[in-house]
């Protein structure tokens, strides 16, 4: 694996910023138009697939990853079981960084945070250390957690994103938010909530960018078979009456309007995806129970 490995000046001593190619950061940072913004080492390529996707072999282009955990406390078994705590952290950066190199990223930043502090709504140490990665690359679209995620560092990373967005100067904040699946598949939206990304193509590099994080697969979690799975199956069934739309779909809920509305409760706003789902449920049941 080729780049450029550098300690940044943020919150954390042990951040780093990782730079595949032969760009300057400042070039780097300048050209990137795709960030995914993930709580741990394998989410982005998990989640934001269809950004890497779209970036690959493209000169315009550019796809960058923040990962925000330190990878400290993950269990080691299998071939890892060995592993210390410190030498876990040190092979969930290194595989963090090999993603990157295979995915052509135009960088990766890795802000070392243990997922405690992350979860603690008082902090606000990430969320700032967001607005200054975001004012350095100023993206056009950013892949995060969902706000419905069931992984509470997940959503406190979602949190964290919305929250540096809406405290940006206008110029800084992209106008495309998206709120990908990870520990919850997004099935449950509405047809018409749902933004629906082809994930179709390059199947080699998807392998290879899931399989890059071998310290999770081999400990037992088959992160990258599931995650193939999940977009196979959403494809697959997400229209009874008509043909795939792709191959492999992932599926997202747009933040933006909550991006673009500081006075909108996040609760609120992931509330009425759920209540107009609970709505199509009813009215699909009292079609057939013959109620008005």
């Amino acid at each position: 694996m080729q780049g450029k490995l550098i300690m940044i000046k943020l919150n954390n001593p042990g951040a780093t910023l990782f730079f595949p190619d032969d760009f300057t950061p400042e070039e780097a940072f300048a050209h990137t138009t795709h960030l995914g913004i993930g709580a741990h080492q394998d989410d982005i390529e998990i989640m934001a697939y269809h950004g890497i996707l779209q970036c690959l072999h493209k000169k315009e282009l550019w796809f960058g990853g923040i990962a925000c955990t330190d990878g400290r406390g993950t269990p080691g078994n299998g071939p890892y079981a060995h592993c210390t705590e410190e030498e876990m952290h040190a092979i969930r950066a290194r595989e963090q960084n090999t993603a990157a190199a295979i995915g052509q990223y135009s960088f990766v930043a890795q802000l070392d945070y243990n997922s405690e502090s992350i979860r603690n709504p008082v902090s606000e140490d990430l969320k700032n250390d967001l607005k200054q990665l975001l004012k350095t690359t100023s993206p056009s679209i950013i892949y995060t957690h969902n706000p419905a995620d069931k992984h509470d560092t997940h959503v406190a990373v979602c949190v964290a994103v919305i929250e540096a967005l809406r405290e940006s100067p206008v110029g800084d904040v992209p106008p495309t938010v998206y709120g990908c699946e990870v520990w919850r598949s997004l099935d449950w939206l509405l047809d018409a909530d749902k933004v629906i990304m082809s994930v179709a193509g390059h199947e080699n590099i998807a392998n290879a960018l899931l399989g890059a994080h071998d310290s999770q697969i081999s400990s037992g979690k088959k992160y990258n078979r599931a995650t193939v799975g999940r977009w196979l199956s959403n494809a697959t069934f997400f229209d009874p009456r008509s043909q795939d739309i792709a191959s492999k779909v992932s599926f997202a809920m747009d933040l933006s309007p909550l991006v673009q509305n500081p006075d909108l409760d996040i609760s609120d706003y992931v509330q009425r995806y759920i209540e107009r789902m609970a709505a199509d449920i009813t009215a699909r049941l009292d079609r057939q129970l013959k109620r008005s």
